[in-house]
């Protein structure tokens, strides 16, 4: 791992659906297909009850409430299968996101994607980034238990050979949040489907666009003040 200068994180460690890409979009598309084949209902509102969540938890919540005999397993492959031919065709980028990727590998500190995606679809995602973007990378079936549990973020920071303390997370879902909160993480929020309360050690922005090293370094020391 690369030192860093004092009041900077040591890593950064990034969600990725609705932080890093857009693609909460193809997930719930892919839901009400799911629902619509086997018979089921499914809502708008259910739909924002899984952003962020593992997918295996979420699948269980979905067999519940769209009524469909339907293992969760099942379910997820099954929406994998959906979502991974449309990444395929179009990564829907964050705005901000590409540009504050670039400047972190020019400033030579870690990032890290922590995901409950699974490596199917996490791959044509990172693929689709310069060589180097990430470090290292956490998938949701990667981890025994994933957000909002702390196991992903703990596993992120290890891989980089950071304490989780000194790390900046990065989320756009109170599940997310939590996880990275429960980590031990300082967490930047930028908000994008759902609403995340406020936390200690948390600070929130808008977006992404404009988002520096320097920026960011003071966002890191901000939450880690609140």
């Amino acid at each position: 791992m690369a030192a860093t200068r004092p009041g900077r994180p040591e890593a950064v460690l990034w969600d990725m659906d609705g932080t890093l890409v857009d693609t909460e979009p193809y997930w719930i598309d892919r839901e009400f297909a799911l629902a619509e084949k086997y018979g089921g209902t499914w809502t708008q509102e259910h739909a924002m009850v899984v952003v962020g969540g593992d997918l295996i938890d979420s699948a269980t919540y979905m067999r519940a409430h769209m009524g469909i005999d339907r293992t969760p397993h099942q379910i997820v492959e099954e929406l994998l299968d959906g979502v991974v031919v449309m990444v395929e065709e179009r990564v829907p980028w964050r705005p901000g996101a590409l540009d504050l990727l670039a400047r972190l590998r020019e400033d030579r500190i870690p990032c890290v994607l922590v995901t409950m995606s699974w490596r199917r679809f996490v791959d044509p995602v990172v693929e689709a980034l310069p060589p180097g973007s990430f470090d290292a990378v956490v998938t949701g079936d990667e981890v025994s238990r994933g957000k909002p549990h702390p196991d992903p973020y703990l596993a992120g920071a290890e891989l980089v050979g950071c304490s989780p303390e000194h790390t900046l997370a990065i989320e756009d879902s109170p599940t997310g949040a939590a996880s990275a909160g429960a980590a031990g993480c300082r967490v930047l929020v930028v908000p994008h489907h759902v609403p995340v309360p406020p936390a200690p050690r948390q600070v929130q922005r808008s977006t992404l666009v404009g988002l520096g090293t320097d920026e960011l370094s003071r966002l890191y020391q901000d939450a880690g003040r609140s």
